[in-house]
């Protein structure tokens, strides 16, 4: 019976003042660490290692967005595009020395192998379309054929 009083006229008494007066603490409400049921101790060391585990999931975000931010970079080398500077600030915040994930560095790698074979003769004539390579070797090889028989014929030589 006493609570119902106390909460009827506290509520409208509360009104009336405007909230103004010391801040009681009522029976119910607990402390953070009392509500998750911790002792104080235990609760500090508990955000301790929320801090810590958010620290450290930024410091590999960081190196995350870094090694994007090289393979970006090595593409705009590769294609000749201007630079960025937000790949570059990216770069320097994670420490300047950030490696492609292997990954990354083998497709890099199988790519730059794919060039140089069509960079090569024999890789730009298979992209001519309607080529049969092989029949062009043997018309080559039938050629030389041809000139060495002619050459053993000739009286001059």
């Amino acid at each position: 019976m006493a609570f119902m009083v106390k909460t009827m006229v506290g509520g409208q008494l509360k009104n009336l003042t405007g909230g103004l007066g010391g801040e009681e603490k009522r029976e119910g409400e607990k402390s953070p660490a009392e509500a998750q049921g911790m002792t104080k101790e235990e609760y500090e060391e508990y955000q301790k290692q929320l801090v810590e585990e958010k620290m450290e999931r930024d410091a590999h975000f960081a190196q995350r967005k870094a090694e994007r931010a090289t393979m970006r970079s090595h593409f705009r080398e590769k294609y000749r595009l201007p630079k960025s500077e937000v790949d570059e600030t990216q770069i320097q915040q994670a420490g300047g020395d950030v490696e492609l994930p292997k990954e990354l560095a083998k497709m890099i790698e199988e790519d730059n192998e794919d060039e140089q074979e069509k960079n090569s003769v024999i890789g730009q004539l298979t992209n001519i379309q309607n080529l049969d390579l092989d029949s062009l070797k043997g018309k080559a090889h039938s050629t030389l054929e041809d000139l060495k028989q002619s050459a053993e014929k000739c009286d001059v030589m």
